[in-house]
């Protein structure tokens, strides 16, 4: 067995920047994340010009962060793993090009790393030991899928969203409902004093057996309430103060319900009575204990990311940058950035 390595990853597939330093897939010996948040507020959303002009500002301060961070150098390191898919390209490009420069400079080997099977092994490194396998959840503002995970290196695709991904959902529905940018939290901040149940949204769980998502119903259900019967109210951004809390919580309960009943179904068919959660809507408090009661009325085990290991980071880039490592599955400078 050959002793654990040590692996830079860097992370730059959306806005965040960000760079760790991981020993042996589990330790973690420095982690650093540079968010674009309030250059994006302004738009309600990831503006991708403006992504990757901030990746190529903040990339280079960040790595040296991470590196004084860990006390380490390049001869300290065993290899550079990137997220190269899936992603916005021009931000894609920002990290791998990095990594492709560093890696050839260093003499170090360059892997190239899925960023969704980055989120499930962020799963895994909560966990103590592993017991495969899995149905494993990736859930974020670009991803809601679901997997039958055999190892840390396959995955095999269960179901996925038609329309919107969860987050983007749940970015949408804090938009209509006038409260601010990234739109999941601030609707999960705001649905903390409501009622769950006050607005009886229809869970979009799709036909019997279906694994997959669709949550643009949902917020079509959500314009309609606020927009009034027969679609009266002049302004459907401006419900009464009152009701946000009331409509976030059951917003956000729909939500969280819809995906956990999708994982118990891939439980069924699958034969597997342990799921991983991962991504960054993974972080929502509603969904970890609505999931987590339903699993355990039904005996089975759920294991969710850590919450600094749902939103964008390079940990889990580096850690499952090990594995691929181990498998011996490098890749060489020619490795291209895929958006999808």
């Amino acid at each position: 067995m050959s002793p654990a390595r040590t692996v830079l990853g860097i992370e730059s597939s959306c806005d965040e920047t960000a760079a760790a330093v991981v020993h042996g897939g589990r330790e973690v010996l420095a982690s650093v994340v540079r968010s674009q948040v309030e250059e994006h507020a302004a738009w309600g959303g990831v503006v991708p010009e403006i992504a990757g002009r901030g990746h190529l500002q903040a990339l280079v301060p960040v790595l040296q962060e991470t590196l004084d961070a860990a006390g380490l150098g390049p001869r300290d390191l065993d290899a550079v793993a990137v997220t190269h898919r899936p992603g916005l390209l021009g931000s894609l490009l920002v990290g791998l090009s990095a990594a492709k420069a560093l890696a050839w400079a260093w003499e170090r080997p360059l892997v190239g790393v899925d960023h969704i099977q980055a989120h499930a092994y962020a799963a895994l490194m909560s966990l103590e030991a592993w017991s495969f396998p899995y149905v494993t959840l990736i859930v974020s503002g670009g991803h809601t899928s679901l997997y039958r995970t055999e190892s840390p290196l396959e995955h095999r695709l269960l179901g996925s969203t038609r329309d919107d991904a969860a987050g983007e959902a749940l970015d949408k529905a804090a938009a209509l409902l006038g409260l601010p940018y990234p739109g999941g939290p601030a609707i999960e901040k705001a649905g903390r004093e409501g009622n769950p149940r006050a607005f009886p949204f229809k869970r979009p769980l799709l036909e019997p057996d279906s694994l997959e998502f669709s949550f643009s119903g949902l917020k079509t259900a959500l314009l309609y309430t606020l927009k009034g019967p027969g679609g009266r109210r002049e302004d459907p951004t401006r419900p009464e103060a009152a009701s946000i809390p009331d409509l976030c919580a059951s917003f956000e309960a729909c939500v969280a319900e819809t995906l956990a009943r999708k994982c118990l179904r891939a439980c069924d068919r699958e034969g597997i009575d342990r799921i991983l959660v991962g991504g960054g809507v993974a972080r929502n408090l509603r969904l970890r204990r609505t999931l987590a009661d339903l699993a355990a009325r039904e005996g089975r085990e759920v294991a969710f990311a850590r919450p600094e290991h749902c939103t964008d980071n390079a940990v889990m880039v580096a850690g499952l940058g090990h594995a691929l490592l181990e498998a011996g599955r490098v890749d060489d400078l020619l490795l291209d950035a895929r958006a999808r």
